[in-house]
């Protein structure tokens, strides 16, 4: 991911010196459970322990000639540990070692985004709060439907996010494994205690059935979650794009001062970051094909999921990491506009109690046929003719016959329309 979108807490994540530090970890571990069942000297692990270190350039070096990073990895700490670390790695292949770290990443890599979540979450919900009683133009095809507020399309967000958030976490938990299990999965040889103690030491699972590799359903979720995330994020900036539009103007994004929105139109205000989060979530999304394309590997293993992954997942939770705290703040600064809301809501002239006289007729013994006829009819007029809703309606001699004027009048109320706003707040905040 190139730095313009790198936040440097998840960009650590991925740096080498945080990968082979994993690395040797699990080397170091795995020699102490091995010292444990005797299989080497418990007199070595001291300086497995207090030696174990690495250069990344020598290991850098030796792959070029080796075209091997953990035999170059392995060297390297040998140059450091000294004759002890000979006993290193034993009873180990090396996905042992780079599936666990992966793991281990894509752990810390989840504990960033669900904090990231956590932030979302809150101005979410602050801005709802605010906005719960703002009244604005409930849109169905981009064309007006019926009121809503614009606290109720927060609040459809905060519950989309928060069940990211449940899919993040377990997602999380899934990819918490590790495998110390050989070869082909089968511990010939290396016994099973010494991946049940670095997996313990290192905060994940074994992995109940490896093979050489973890299997990589694992992370196929773990991708796809985030990708699901990204898909959630680009609905609310495509909401405040929508909003922004000069015809529209309900909402719009924080103009900074001295920010300047065009070379060539000094007078342009765009909504700049709601069309970079739209980008970004095309290419977090755009991951989830080879991800899922992984899980199909040769027998018990080949390397074709290997280079993808090394792409994939620094990009990815970069990318999402990034785009998250933008989204975060593109929430809080968001400038809203109610009298425009309101404005635009009535636009109309109050073909948006249609369905109300709708109801209304049917309940009052007209036929839902003849009904939606009378409805339709005066509609029609509004959207052709410029008339008023309302006033049509009261000038309809059968409309009126069914109904009477001032039940007319009544149903022409917005509280009609927003009375449940508390239930919908409880049930997506509590009480």
């Amino acid at each position: 991911m190139i730095p313009r979108y790198t936040r440097p807490e998840m960009a650590k994540i991925w740096e080498p010196e945080n990968r082979f530090r994993i690395w040797l970890e699990i080397e170091t571990l795995a020699s102490e459970a091995q010292a444990e069942l005797g299989v080497i000297p418990k007199e070595v692990i001291p300086a497995i322990r207090e030696k174990g270190n690495f250069d990344i350039a020598r290991i850098d070096a030796i792959e070029a000639e080796v075209k091997h990073d953990v035999i170059a990895f392995l060297t390297s700490v040998a140059e450091f540990v000294g004759p002890e670390a000979r006993f290193i790695h034993q009873g180990m292949t090396s996905s042992d070692v780079l599936d666990t770290c992966l793991s281990v990443q894509l752990v810390q890599a989840a504990d960033e985004l669900l904090a990231d979540l956590d932030l979302v979450l809150a101005s979410i919900k602050e801005r709802a709060f605010e906005h719960k009683d703002t009244v604005c133009m409930g849109r169905s095809h981009g064309i007006h439907a019926e009121p809503v507020t614009f606290g109720l399309k927060l609040a459809s967000f905060y519950a989309e996010m928060d069940r990211n958030r449940t899919r993040l976490q377990a997602a999380r938990e899934n990819i918490a494994t590790g495998a110390i299990s050989g070869a082909v999965g089968t511990f010939a040889n290396i016994n099973p205690y010494v991946e049940e103690y670095v997996c313990k030491k290192m905060g994940l699972k074994p992995e109940p059935v490896s093979t050489q590799v973890i299997p990589r359903d694992r992370h196929a979720e773990y991708f796809c979650a985030l990708a699901i995330i990204a898909s959630s994020m680009e609905r609310i900036a495509i909401e405040v794009r929508h909003l922004q539009r000069t015809e529209v103007l309900e909402a719009e994004e924080q103009f900074t001062k001295g920010q300047k929105g065009s070379s060539a139109m000094p007078h342009k205000r765009n909504p700049i970051l709601s069309e970079n989060l739209t980008g970004q979530a095309r290419y977090i999304r755009a991951q989830c094909i080879p991800a899922l394309e992984n899980v199909a590997l040769w027998h018990e293993r080949d390397i074709s999921h290997s280079s993808v992954e090394r792409y994939i997942a620094p990009d990815v939770t970069v990318a999402l990491d990034f785009s998250l705290r933008r989204l975060n703040g593109l929430i809080k600064n968001l400038v809203v506009y109610p009298d425009n809301m309101l404005k635009n809501l009535n636009q109309m002239k109050g073909l948006v109690f249609s369905q109300k006289i709708l109801l209304d007729l049917t309940q009052s013994g007209v036929s839902r046929e003849d009904a939606y006829r009378l409805v339709q009819k005066n509609a029609m007029k509004v959207w052709e003719e410029g008339k008023d809703f309302q006033t049509e309606l009261l000038n309809d001699t059968e409309v009126v016959g069914a109904l009477g004027q001032d039940k007319i009048r009544e149903s022409f109320d917005l509280s009609y329309h927003l009375k449940h706003v508390d239930t919908i707040f409880k049930r997506v905040f509590g009480a």
